[in-house]
């Protein structure tokens, strides 16, 4: 590169300069209202004086861009939807660009949470997905006064009516994978779920109590827990319940990182899986499959959901309204090695 021609001003240039976010750039640059008028000058200042020059009008057309908000980057049910979203958005000719989510301290201060949103759009992002936000209604919120489309992939502790959400069919995956127990012989059988605020933990509770009472079982609170969805999760609460007298025979997880924790604390504990205890997860991720033994899971498809996310929110982009609110992908029950016949009484 020839070092004498000089590098071109960019958004985040001016902002530095002027002492100022990208976000009020953009809004200078595009006569909002809701910015000073000192601002606005020293940051239109600011723009002449670095020479800076908005892209091509053709060049902006060429691109879009869907940010993609998540907080535990790491998890396999992410990257799982991650995998989706990206071959979805690559098929569009779309550029999917991740980002971790605000804090929570940060989330509750609307004024930041409109702060980036107005920023995503500076960026060139023209609609938002949620991958399993928590408290995700100010966020929700000011992308819809901004105009920025956002889907939510399985939403939590959320209470808005025009939420736009992608998910599965939580309460049947888990009524069947209870059933499953059931016709094994089990009739002693814990739930370890997740997070009380979390709308898929809490249908996935439903869908075990239901296959509970249709089999006319009453249902023990003795044996119901919960916590976030992890593997610590699993595991302390899964000591807690093989240490009592009359332990169940089969665990019931509310994901695959919980059952693994409960995997672990059987093995700690001596307790031979599936012959003295089954243990299920949901979810199917590819750790299900690398456990010892593998495990049974209620599987669905994280791609798909990653996938519909991305089109849905085009779609809303182009100005069509989504066919329903809330996308549910069915789910099926993938039966590995970690269930068996309920060990004999005695």
């Amino acid at each position: 590169m020839d070092e004498s021609i000089p590098r071109r001003a960019t958004l985040a240039d001016v902002a530095a300069a002027a002492g100022v976010s990208k976000a009020t750039v953009s809004k200078a640059l595009n006569g909002r209202d809701d910015i000073s008028t000192e601002t606005r000058e020293r940051v239109l200042a600011t723009l002449a004086e670095l020479d800076y020059h908005l892209p091509a009008p053709g060049r902006a057309a060429e691109r879009r861009s869907i940010a993609v908000v998540f907080a535990v980057p790491a998890s396999p049910y992410i990257l799982g939807v991650l995998q989706g979203a990206l071959i979805a958005a690559t098929e569009a000719g779309v550029d999917l660009l991740p980002r971790l989510s605000l804090g929570r301290e940060s989330r509750r201060q609307r004024a930041l949470v409109r702060e980036w949103i107005d920023e995503q759009r500076a960026s060139g992002v023209v609609g938002v997905i949620g991958l399993t936000i928590a408290e995700p209604d100010d966020l929700i919120g000011a992308a819809g006064e901004a105009g920025l489309p956002i889907v939510i992939v399985d939403p939590v502790d959320t209470t808005r009516d025009d939420l736009v959400s992608v998910g599965s069919s939580n309460w049947a995956g888990s009524r069947a994978m209870a059933q499953h127990l059931l016709d094994l012989g089990h009739r002693r059988i814990a739930w370890i779920g997740g997070p009380e605020t979390s709308g898929a933990a809490r249908d996935r509770l439903y869908g075990y109590q239901a296959a509970l009472d249709a089999a006319h079982i009453a249902v023990d609170s003795s044996l119901i827990r919960s916590g976030p969805f992890e593997v610590a999760t699993g595991t302390r609460h899964a000591r807690d319940l093989l240490a009592e007298p009359d332990r169940p025979t089969a665990i019931m997880a509310a994901d695959d990182e919980i059952a693994v924790g409960v995997l672990a604390a059987a093995h700690e504990l001596g307790i031979r899986v599936p012959a003295e205890l089954s243990v299920t997860g949901f979810d199917d991720t590819p750790q299900a499959a690398w456990t010892t033994p593998p495990l049974t899971t209620v599987h669905q498809h994280l791609d798909g959901m990653g996938s519909i996310a991305v089109q849905t929110v085009l779609g809303m982009v182009e100005g069509r309204s989504p066919a329903s609110r809330h996308l549910d992908l069915a789910t099926s029950l993938t039966v590995r090695n970690s269930t068996a016949p309920a060990p004999a009484a005695g």
